[in-house]
C-alpha cells in the first residue's frame, strides 16, 4: 500500500458523531471502540473519531470555540450532500454556489461548486465538485 492520510476527528460525542455522519454524509461504520474510536469511510475513503481525552491533549472545534482544518468532501451532488447535513443538524456556513479557483503554475484556473457547513462537532466541512 503507498502512501495515505486520513483525518482523526476529536469529537464530544463519539456515538452521537458515527451516527450523524452516516445520515449527513452516507458514512460507512468500519469499526467501533465502544464510540471511543471509530473507523468510518465515505465512498470509500477512511476517516476516524476520536472521543475527546484532553489528558491526551485531543480537543474538539466544539470545546475549544474554534477549527483548524477544513475538510474537503468532493462527491456528485454537492447541493444534495449539503441539504443532507443541514437535515442531519449541521449548520450553514456557506450556501452551494460556482466560483473559479485561481491555480499557480502550468495548471488552469477551475470551475467548482461548493458549499461549507459546520457539523455539530464544530468540524467545518467543504462539500464540492470541480465542474471542469
Amino acid at each position: 500500500m503507498g502512501t495515505r492520510i486520513s483525518p482523526m476527528l476529536a469529537v464530544g460525542d463519539g456515538r452521537a458523531a458515527i451516527e450523524f455522519y452516516k445520515t449527513a454524509f452516507g458514512a460507512t461504520l468500519l469499526w467501533d471502540l465502544e464510540g471511543q474510536v471509530a473507523g468510518l469511510e465515505i465512498d470509500g475513503e477512511p476517516f476516524f473519531l476520536a472521543q475527546e481525552s484532553p489528558e491526551f491533549g485531543t480537543r474538539g472545534p466544539a470545546s475549544v470555540g474554534f477549527t483548524t482544518v477544513r475538510i474537503e468532501l468532493f462527491v456528485d451532488d454537492p447541493v444534495e450532500v449539503h441539504r443532507r447535513a443541514v437535515a442531519a443538524g449541521a449548520t450553514v456556513k456557506d450556501p452551494v454556489v460556482e466560483h473559479t479557483h485561481p491555480t499557480v503554475g502550468p495548471r488552469p484556473i477551475k470551475r467548482m461548486l461548493q458549499g461549507a457547513v459546520i457539523d455539530p462537532f464544530g468540524h467545518m466541512w467543504l462539500v464540492g465538485k470541480f465542474l471542469e
